[in-house]
Order: structure tokens, then sequence, then C-alpha cells
């Protein structure tokens, strides 16, 4: 792919993520995407990974580098740089090349301006890093990340399109180094302690914009004289990869959901709703996140049947299984009944046509702990 191929092929993706008139139009348009993500992964249908390389297929990687679709880099430990033909890694998705028109949005969320410091939290392939860059400067960017490997990676990558921004390997949850006029996480951060280094980092008068860990929530706010983060859950979603301190994520309840999918519950009924994949169910899912913190769930699918699992790490389960849209057998075991608490959020979606989440107000205390609230209802995640 010469220089000319790529500068067409970033005009042409600039007109699809961003307005003409927009200021991160011209960044978008600079950037030569494919430089940062000459290999990723991609799902095969059957829940496995397949290797793509860049150069070996110049007119895939155009299509893949300017399409504005996430490119999955890396996959359990396993980085796409590092792979071997025919490898084929398993568990979740690790880093990515985020969706171009997601990191416009989030930066615009971040209402950044000239001189503003700005800390890219979470380098993955670099693209946010690289488009702060082009709009702000590189002196006022910094980008951090927990794997070595991918801040490194990003560095010598920018380095070839003349960029050279502050990299910075840390992990966010433990510690950030420097203080920041703007924050943009692009990985889900969790509510409490592990928040806290990230409000600290903040200077007064500062933004935050970050999506919290297991919710599709994006919260933006001011930081206060008192050092807390006021502002709000804005009416947009995202779905970021949560964020991790080591090489992967810990073993998830693997053994509980097996569990599930063949278990008599301690309670058998009928419910109430069809069955359907939460993990689709973005807001439905961020709001069981924020009334029983760490549900996990799953989801299977064979002609007309459906069948979702939950299960917590306290022991407890769920078994939803149905034709179509035929009202669900349920079995529930544990001390809490995940498939009723998930019913009575679908109730309340059906009573009032909304759920509280997006618009809310959002406190996020100096201990990390998020307040949400909307009318009368409230909401935390994060607490002791």
């Amino acid at each position: 792919m010469n220089e000319f191929a790529w500068q067409e092929h970033a005009e042409r993706h600039a007109e699809r993520v961003a307005d003409p008139d927009s200021r991160w139009f011209a960044p978008v348009a600079r950037t030569a995407r494919h430089a940062l993500v000459p290999r990723w992964w991609e799902a095969d249908g059957e829940g496995r990974w397949a290797l793509r390389d860049g150069p070996a297929d110049p007119v895939g990687w155009a299509e893949a580098a300017y399409s504005d679709r996430s490119l999955v880099t890396r996959v359990g430990p396993l980085h796409a740089d590092h792979a071997r033909p025919g490898d084929r890694p398993e568990g979740l998705p690790t880093s990515s090349a985020t969706m171009p028109s997601l990191i416009v949005r989030m930066l615009r969320h971040a209402r950044l301006g000239d001189g503003l410091s700005v800390l890219d939290l979470g380098t993955g392939a670099g693209g946010l890093t690289a488009y702060a860059c082009r709009r702000l400067g590189e002196r006022c960017v910094t980008s951090l990340d927990v794997d070595s490997y991918l801040v490194e990676a990003a560095r010598e990558r920018l380095a070839r399109m003349g960029l050279a921004p502050r990299m910075v390997t840390a992990d966010a949850t433990g510690h950030i180094p420097g203080t920041y006029d703007r924050i943009v996480s692009t990985v889900g951060l969790p509510a409490g302690p592990a928040l806290r280094p990230v409000v600290a980092a903040l200077k007064p008068g500062g933004r935050l914009t970050t999506t919290l860990g297991r919710t599709c929530l994006i919260v933006t706010g001011w930081k206060l004289k008192d050092g807390a983060v006021s502002g709000v859950v804005e009416r947009d979603m995202a779905g970021f990869m949560p964020a991790r301190s080591g090489a992967d994520y810990p073993p998830a309840l693997a053994r509980l959901l097996a569990h599930a999918r063949t278990a008599d519950g301690e309670e058998r009924t009928t419910g109430r709703y069809p069955v359907l994949n939460l993990a689709e169910a973005w807001e439905l899912r961020s709001l069981l996140e924020v009334v029983s913190p760490g549900v996990e769930c799953a989801y299977e699918a064979d002609g007309r049947a459906r069948t979702a699992l939950l299960a917590h790490p306290d022991g407890s389960w769920a078994r939803a299984f149905a034709e179509w849209t035929d009202p669900p057998e349920v079995h529930q075991g544990g001390p809490r009944r995940l498939w009723a608490k998930l019913e009575s959020l679908r109730h309340r979606l059906n009573a009032e046509g909304v759920l509280p989440l997006l618009g809310a107000r959002a406190l996020v205390t100096p201990d990390g702990v998020v307040h949400l609230s909307r009318g009368n209802w409230r909401g935390t995640l994060g607490a002791p």
C-alpha cells in the first residue's frame, strides 16, 4: 500500500466517522491507521480466532483498517504481532484498535482544548493518541497502558508518522504518574479503589471521560475543589474491554456457568419475559451490574431454542430456557435469585418505558466510589 493509496483511504474514512466541519476530521484524515494495525485477529463465527496479516493482503488490510470497526489485536496473552500462522488463541480479547467513530465520540465528550494536557488511558494500538497529537500537538499528549509491548509498539509506529507523545507503561488501577487537564479512558474502569488513582491524576477543574467496567456507561465530569468528580452518565454508550492489571483477565466463572447449564435449581419457576442475550442489551446489562455487581452472563441459541445463563461470585446462578418468545423455564440456585432480579429490572423498563441510567447524575468521590442518581432513584458502584 503506497503513500497516496492510504491517504485516499484515510480521507474517505474521515468522511464516514467525522463531520466535514469537525475539528477531528483532519486528524482522522491524516492518520495512517493501517500502520498501527499490521496484524489482527478476526472471529470466524464459531468462537475461534483467525490471524490476519496486512502486508500479505494489502487489499484486505486497507478494507479492514479504514472501516469503522474495532480490530482485535490481542486475545488472552497472545498479540497478533507475535502469532504464527495457524495459531488459534483462546480466551477473551485483551486489546484492540478501537472503532474510529467511537474514538471521535470519546474525544468530543472530553472537550479537549488547545494547551490542555490529555492522558489517553489505554494505549491499545495508538489510534486515540494519534488523533489527539494531530489535534493538540504531541507535547500535550500522554498515552498509558499496562502492557509494555503495546506501549512500545505504538511508540515506534507513531514515531514513523512523525509523532512523539509521552508514552508510559503503568497499571492505572494502582498508580498514574503525573496530573492532567483531561483524562480519556478507552478501557472500562472498575469503580472503587481501582478508580482512585484516576481521580487523583485529574487536575482540579479537569475533565474525566470514561466507561465503567462491566457496563456500557460513559461517565463524564469535572473535578471539584474537594477532589470529587461531578458530572453525568452521557446519553451515549460504549462497550470497552475492562481494565486489566496483568497479562490476562482473571478466570471467569466458567465452572459456575457450566453448573448452571445443567443443574436442577433450588427454585424452579416460569419466567415472565422472553429469554434474551443480556450481553447485547447494554443498558439492561449495565443496570444489573449496578444492583448486583459481578454478575457474568452467557447465551446460547440453537434454532428456536434459547438459553440464558447468569452467575455471581457468591455462588448464585440462574438458567432460563425457552422456545423463541415463549415464557421460559427458570432454574435458580445460591444465595440470591439472579433471574428474579433481572426480571424486576425488565418490569421497570416495561412499566416506565425507560431505565434510570442514561442521563443520570454521577458523582465520583475521591475513594473511587460512583454515586448515580436520577429523580428518586439512587445507585452506587464500587462501595465497600
